[in-house]
C-alpha cells in the first residue's frame, strides 16, 4: 500500500532538542546522585579520621559480637545460639531475641568481599556499614520525593538527608546499630508504596512487601510503617479518593507482609496477636467492603445498588464488630492490653515513668527539648511549613501520604528524642519540596524578566529600523482584527449564555495556568537568602558530624589549655578483666556496660543492655542500693566475683553511676519494696555531701565510687561532677577489695572477699593459713603428718636441697595483692621480661641440678672408697 509523502511526519528541531535535553537531564541527575552518595558516605568518616576504626556506643558491641559469631559458625548455629555469657544464670537465646537484619546484612557483605579476595576484617565491615547505607537512604529519599513532586525536589531532599545531623548521629562510621540499615528500609518501603499508588502495579506491591519484610528484620520500629500506611488508606477512603491503585498498594502488603513478618523469630505470632498490628487488619476489612461496594455499583442499576450497598455495609459492620470482639477478647487477658511498654510510652508519655522505670531511665527515651530540634534538623524546621503548603497544590495521594508521615513523626519525636531519627527523612522531604518550588519561582521570575527585557530591546530596534513604512501594514492589521471581531461577535440574545458558558471557563483556565512571577529584585534577594540558608545548614551539619557525633563513647577526649587529653579508661578496664581474671568469672555492673563487658572482656555478665528481665535488673539495682554486707550476700548468691563501677568525679565525666544511682533505686524499689527512694533524698534533694542521708552514705554504690577518693586531692574529696565535697571521706571496705582502678579513675573494679567460715587450715594458736594445692596434701594434713618428713612434699625437698629455695627470679612470680594501674608500656615490658626471666630460671635450675648430681656422684664414690 502506497503512503503519500505528505503524510509522513518528520522530526522537528524542537522535538529533537527536547529529547536531547531530557537525556542530558537524566545523565546529570545520575551524576548528581553519585556525588550525593559520596557526600553521605564521606561526611560520616570523621570518627575514623580523628580517632580510629572502632565500634561506638554500647549496643553496637553486641551486634559486632553476634556478627562475629555468624561469620565464624554459620547461619544455622546463629539461629540456635544460646549465649551463656549474658544474663547469668538465665542465659539468652540470641537467634530468637534479636532483629537479624543488620547482622545478616553485614555478614553477607563480608562473605561477598571474601569471595572477591578483598581481605577486610569483620570489624572493618561493621564500622563502615552505616555510612554505606546512609548513601542508600539518600538515594531512596530521592526516589520517594521524585514520586511526589518531581526530580528537582528529589535531588534537593537527597542532599538534605545526606547531611542532616539527626541521621548522622546514628550512622557515623562505627555506629553499628539497627538504625544504620533500618532508616533506608523505612524510606524505601514508603517509596515502593507511593510508587504502587501512582502506577497500580502489582510488581511494585510485591517489592513493597519484601522491603517491609527487610524492615521487620532490621528494627522494632517497623510498627510505625504498619500503622501509618493503614491510616493513609483510611484517610483516602473517608475523603472519597478510593481507587483500584489504592487497593493494590495496600492489600498485598497486609497479606504477604504479615506472612513474611511472622517468619522472623523475634516477631513470630506477634505479627497477628499484638495490638500494634490490629489497625492494619481492621482497615484491611474496610477496604474490602469499599472495594465490593464499588464493584457492585459498576454492575447494578442505581436502585439495586442501594439495596446491595445496604446489605454489604450491614455484613461489613457485623464482620468488623465480630473481629473487634475477638481482638478485645484476645488482648483483655494482657495487663497492657496487647501493647508493648515502649508503644504505651509513645501513646501515653507518662506511662513509663509511672509503671516501667527501666524504660524511663534510658536517656534516649526522654522527650526532646526545643534546642534539640534546632540541633538535629537545623533550618529544616523553618522550611517544613512551606513544604506542607506546596504539597497541597495540588493535593494527590502521594503528597497526602507525605503530609501524614510528617505529622505522625512530629508527634512521636516530641514524645521520645530517639524518634527524631524518624522525623529527619520527613523533614528533608518537605524541605526539599519547599526549596525546589522556591527555586522554580525565583528562576522563573528572573527568566521572565530577562525575556521581557530582550523582547523590549528587539521591539525598540524594530521600530527604529521600520520607521514610517510600517503604518500601512498596521492599518491593514487593524482592519483585519476588526473584521475578525465582527465575525466572532455574538448576538444580543445569546450574549448572556456565551458569557456564562464560554467566558467563565476561559477566565478560570487563565487563572490556573498563569504562573507566579515575582519582581526581579525580590527574586534575586530571595535567591541570595536561600543560598545563604543552605550554606549555614552545610556548615552546621559538617560541625555536627565532626565534633558533636563523631566521638566514640568508648574513647573520650577533652580540650584544655595544655592540649588534647584522651581518656581510654573503658578499654583499659576491659583489657585488665580479660588478662587478669578467669574465663568463667562473673562480672556485675549496671546494665549499661553489659554488652561492652561481654564483647571486649569476654566475661560473663549478670545483666546487659537487652533489658528483657526487669526482675534481674532490679536485683542488681537493689544490691547497689544496699549496705555492703547485704550487697555482698546478693552478689554472692549470683556467683559474682567482680563488681565494675563507672565513676567520673575525678575527671568530670557526668554519665557515671552516681548520676544513675536514683534510677537503680527506683528500678530496685519497683520489685523489692524495702528499697525506698525517699531514704536516699534529703528534703527531696539528691545529695552526696555531708547533708546526704545515712542510707545514701552507707550504700554500696557510694562506697565503691568514693573509696580512697580523698587520696587524689590531698584529703578534700571534691567531686567535679556534683561540684561538692563528699560527705563520707574515710572508710574501709569489709566485704569487697579494690583490685584495679584505671588511670583517670573512671572505671573501678572490686573483688568479693571470700567468706570467713570457708577458710580452711586456720589454727587457733598461730593464726596461720595453709593453702593446699590438691586433696592429697589436705588428707595428709588431716592425718597430722609432718610435711618436712614426707619425701614428696615441697617442704621436704627444699629442706634437703633438692630444689632451689632462694633465687631472685622467685620475686617476680610472687603474688602481690595490691591494685596496679594499667599502663600499656608497663604491660609490654612485663611480657618481654617474663620470657627473659623464664630463660634465666631454667638455666639456674639446670645448674642447680648439675651441681647436686655431681655432689651425689662424689659422695657415692667416697662411700665406696
Amino acid at each position: 500500500m502506497a503512503v503519500p509523502l505528505d503524510t509522513i511526519t518528520k522530526p522537528t528541531p524542537a522535538s529533537s532538542t527536547s529529547t536531547l535535553r531530557f537525556a542530558f537531564g537524566n545523565v546529570l541527575a545520575f551524576f548528581i546522585l553519585l556525588l550525593i552518595g559520596v557526600l553521605a558516605f564521606s561526611i560520616r568518616l570523621f570518627s575514623v579520621i580523628k580517632y580510629e576504626s572502632v565500634i561506638h556506643e554500647f549496643d553496637p558491641y553486641f551486634n559486632y559480637r553476634v556478627t562475629q559469631f555468624l561469620t565464624k559458625n554459620g547461619i544455622y548455629d546463629f539461629w540456635n545460639w544460646f549465649d551463656d555469657r549474658t544474663w547469668y544464670p538465665l542465659g539468652r537465646v540470641i537467634g530468637g531475641t534479636v532483629y537479624p537484619g543488620l547482622t545478616l546484612t553485614a555478614g553477607t557483605i563480608w562473605k561477598v568481599l571474601q569471595s572477591l579476595n578483598i581481605p577486610l576484617s569483620v570489624e572493618t565491615v561493621c564500622v563502615f556499614t552505616a555510612p554505606v547505607f546512609s548513601a542508600f537512604a539518600a538515594w531512596a529519599t530521592y526516589l520517594l520525593t521524585k514520586e511526589v513532586k518531581g526530580t528537582g525536589a528529589g535531588l534537593t531532599a537527597a542532599v538534605l538527608l545526606a547531611m542532616v545531623p539527626s541521621y548522622i548521629s546514628r550512622s557515623v562510621a562505627g555506629s553499628y546499630d539497627n538504625e544504620a540499615v533500618a532508616i533506608f528500609a523505612l524510606i524505601f518501603t514508603f517509596y515502593l508504596y507511593v510508587k504502587t499508588l501512582n502506577t497500580g502495579s502489582l510488581f511494585y506491591a510485591t517489592l513493597n512487601s519484601i522491603s517491609y519484610f527487610y524492615m521487620v528484620c532490621s528494627w522494632g520500629g517497623y510498627t510505625f510503617i504498619i500503622n501509618l500506611i493503614p491510616m493513609h488508606v483510611l484517610l483516602c477512603i473517608v475523603t472519597g479518593r478510593y481507587s483500584s491503585r489504592l487497593y493494590i498498594a495496600y492489600a498485598p502488603l497486609v497479606v504477604l507482609g504479615t506472612l513474611l513478618a511472622a517468619l522472623v523469630p523475634v516477631v513470630g505470632f506477634n505479627a497477628v496477636m499484638t495490638s500494634e498490628h490490629f489497625a492494619s487488619f481492621l482497615v484491611f476489612i474496610v477496604i474490602h467492603v469499599v472495594a465490593l461496594a464499588y464493584y457492585i455499583k459498576g454492575i447494578l442499576s442505581p436502585k439495586m445498588f442501594k439495596v446491595a450497598a445496604t446489605l454489604v455495609v450491614s455484613v461489613g459492620l457485623v464482620v468488623c464488630c465480630a473481629v473487634i470482639a475477638v481482638l478485645v477478647a484476645v488482648v483483655a487477658s494482657s495487663p497492657t492490653k496487647g501493647w508493648s511498654g515502649r508503644s504505651l510510652s509513645l501513646l501515653d508519655p507518662t506511662y513509663a515513668s509511672k509503671y516501667i522505670p527501666i524504660i524511663a531511665s534510658v536517656s534516649e527515651h526522654q522527650p526532646p527539648t526545643w534546642p534539640s530540634y534546632f540541633m538535629d534538623i537545623n533550618v529544616l524546621a523553618f522550611l517544613v511549613p512551606a513544604g506542607i503548603i506546596a504539597c497541597f497544590s495540588p493535593l494527590s495521594d502521594a503528597s497526602a501520604f507525605v503530609i501524614l508521615y510528617l505529622v505522625m513523626s512530629v508527634y512521636f519525636s516530641g514524645v521520645m528524642v530517639r524518634l527524631m531519627l524518624v522525623l529527619a527523612p520527613a523533614a528533608c522531604i518537605m524541605s526539599g519540596i519547599a526549596l525546589s518550588e522556591a527555586f522554580d519561582v525565583f528562576t522563573r521570575s528572573i527568566k521572565f524578566y530577562i525575556s521581557s527585557l530582550s523582547e523590549s530591546l528587539q521591539t525598540d530596534a524594530g521600530d527604529i529600523v521600520s520607521g514610517n513604512n510600517a503604518s500601512p501594514q498596521n492599518d491593514v492589521l487593524k482592519t483585519d482584527k476588526r473584521e475578525d471581531a465582527v465575525k466572532e461577535r455574538p448576538s444580543r440574545k445569546n450574549k448572556k449564555k456565551d458569557k456564562e458558558i464560554v467566558e467563565k471557563p476561559s477566565v478560570k483556565s487563565k487563572i490556573e495556568k498563569r504562573p507566579l512571577v515575582l519582581p526581579v529584585e525580590a527574586s534575586f534577594f530571595a535567591l541570595f537568602l536561600t543560598v545563604l540558608l543552605g550554606a549555614f545548614y552545610v556548615v552546621h551539619s559538617v560541625w555536627a558530624a565532626a565534633e558533636a557525633y563523631s566521638a566514640p563513647s568508648i574513647v573520650l577526649t577533652s580540650h584544655s589549655h595544655d592540649g588534647l587529653h584522651v581518656f581510654d579508661d573503658f578499654r583499659e578496664a576491659y583489657a585488665w578483666l580479660s588478662h587478669n581474671t578467669e574465663v568463667d568469672d562473673k562480672v556485675a555492673s549496671w546494665w549499661d556496660y553489659g554488652y561492652q563487658t561481654t564483647a571486649m572482656a569476654n566475661r560473663t555478665v549478670i545483666v546487659d543492655n537487652n533489658t528483657w528481665n526487669n526482675t534481674h535488673i532490679a536485683t542488681v539495682g537493689t544490691a547497689m542500693s544496699s549496705p555492703e554486707k547485704a550487697a555482698w550476700e546478693i552478689f554472692n548468691s549470683l556467683d559474682v566475683k567482680y563488681v565494675l563501677v563507672v565513676f567520673g568525679g575525678l575527671v568530670g565525666y557526668p554519665s557515671d553511676d552516681i548520676n544513675k544511682f536514683l534510677w537503680m533505686v527506683r528500678i530496685g524499689g519497683g520489685v523489692f519494696p524495702h528499697i525506698k527512694e525517699p531514704d536516699y533524698l534529703r528534703d527531696g534533694q539528691y545529695r552526696i555531701d555531708s547533708q546526704a542521708t545515712p542510707t545514701m552514705l552507707n550504700s554500696l554504690m557510694y562506697k565503691l565510687s568514693y573509696f580512697r577518693f580523698v587520696e587524689t586531692d590531698g584529703g578534700k574529696g571534691y567531686d567535679r561532677v556534683r561540684r561538692t565535697e563528699i560527705g563520707k571521706k574515710y572508710f574501709k571496705l569489709t566485704h569487697f577489695e579494690e583490685v584495679f582502678t584505671t588511670h583517670h579513675w573512671m572505671v573501678r573494679i572490686y573483688k568479693l572477699k571470700p567468706q570467713k567460715n570457708r577458710i580452711r587450715g586456720k589454727t587457733k594458736k598461730s593464726r596461720s593459713i595453709f593453702r593446699f594445692c590438691r586433696s592429697k596434701c589436705h588428707k595428709n594434713f588431716k592425718m597430722k603428718r609432718n610435711p618436712r618428713k614426707v619425701k614428696w612434699t615441697k617442704a621436704y625437698r627444699r629442706l634437703h636441697g633438692k630444689d632451689m629455695t632462694q633465687d631472685s627470679t622467685f620475686e617476680f612470680e610472687r603474688k602481690r595483692n595490691r591494685p596496679e594501674r594499667y599502663d600499656r608500656n608497663l604491660t609490654e615490658n612485663t611480657l618481654k621480661a617474663i620470657k627473659t626471666i623464664d630463660k634465666v630460671r631454667f638455666r639456674r635450675e639446670e645448674t642447680h641440678h648439675k651441681n647436686r648430681f655431681s655432689q651425689l656422684i662424689i659422695g657415692w664414690f667416697g662411700s665406696i672408697n
